[in-house]
């Protein structure tokens, strides 16, 4: 509406106007306000899925840790076995040979 055509208004007419304005802006309110709320739960999704991403992949250095830790564990035990083995194979073979020994001696 131009500015001659507001002159030409009487004042009921201006107040119906500017009651509809003040509507009009209520209700561009109340949408702005939605369209905020409806942002800010968006920004909160992706923040928590940064998160849960975030923890994921240091729960994937934890895994990774713990399993190089049992597999140097394991090839310690194997190595000691080994060892215990040898051990007890070349125990086994001095007896053997004293026995032997002892045998022939007599």
């Amino acid at each position: 509406m131009t500015e001659k055509e507001l002159r030409k208004l009487g004042r009921a007419e201006l107040l119906e106007l500017l009651l509809e304005q003040a509507r009009e802006f209520e209700a561009l309110e109340q949408r702005l306000n939605a369209a905020e709320a409806a942002l800010q739960s968006q920004q909160l999704q992706l923040e928590t899925c940064g998160s849960i991403a975030e923890a994921s992949l240091k729960l994937n250095g934890v895994f990774e840790a713990a399993q190089k830790a049992a597999e140097q564990y394991q090839q310690n035990v194997e190595r000691l076995c080994q060892e215990k083995i040898s051990a007890a194979e070349s125990q086994a073979q001095e007896i053997l040979a004293r026995a032997k020994k002892a045998a022939n001696q007599q």
